[in-house]
């Protein structure tokens, strides 16, 4: 697995509006796993399927837990991502700036479009973070042919915040890049 994997295309995922509601929740990802267990994950978030209007970008970085075999697939293993060392924001479209500016204020410099803030450790309504608390989802992992497959998102938008939650289906994989 060592080694740099991306998004074939960009993915769909269901999340959830404030009143519930799902919506359709497009991304790009860049994953960079070292050997020693440490990750680094950069997803970009779309406001279009096509991945043309880019509004967010998100950089990770922290520790995987192996936890066992997972039953999807031969080979598959459960793993917990902890986000541990690092977690930065960047706007990339004016209404997420907007957005921002309306509801992630306190301990933040005022947010501006392309300019990167640390999200690490802090309060973040938009991401469901918690100050003082890491970002950790339940995941799986399985990898053959030089693809990485994760978790397909739960069809009700909920999370992988706790083993409850951990996904029982594979998701658009990512590819081994050079």
């Amino acid at each position: 697995m060592v080694g740099t994997w991306q998004s074939l295309a960009p993915e769909v995922r269901p999340s959830k509006n404030p009143d519930g509601t799902i919506k359709a929740f497009y991304l790009s990802r860049t994953f960079v796993y070292h050997a020693d267990d440490k990750f680094e994950l950069t997803v970009t978030n779309f406001g279009d399927p096509n991945g043309k209007a880019p509004v967010a970008r998100i950089e990770l970085a922290g520790h995987m837990t192996w936890s066992g075999d997972h039953p999807i697939a031969q080979g598959a293993q459960k793993v917990e991502f902890v986000a541990d060392v690092a977690y930065a924001v960047t706007p990339l479209a004016q209404p997420f700036v907007d957005l921002l500016n309306k509801i992630a204020t306190d301990g933040y410099a005022k947010w501006e479009l392309g300019k990167t803030q640390s999200v690490f450790g802090k309060n973040f309504a938009v991401f469901g973070l918690t100050k003082g608390q890491n970002f950790k989802e339940y995941d799986l992992v399985y990898v053959k042919h030089d693809l990485m497959f994760w978790g397909a998102r739960n069809g009700d938008g909920r999370g992988f915040d706790k083993e409850d939650n951990r996904p029982t289906n594979l998701q658009i994989p990512l590819e081994r890049k050079p």
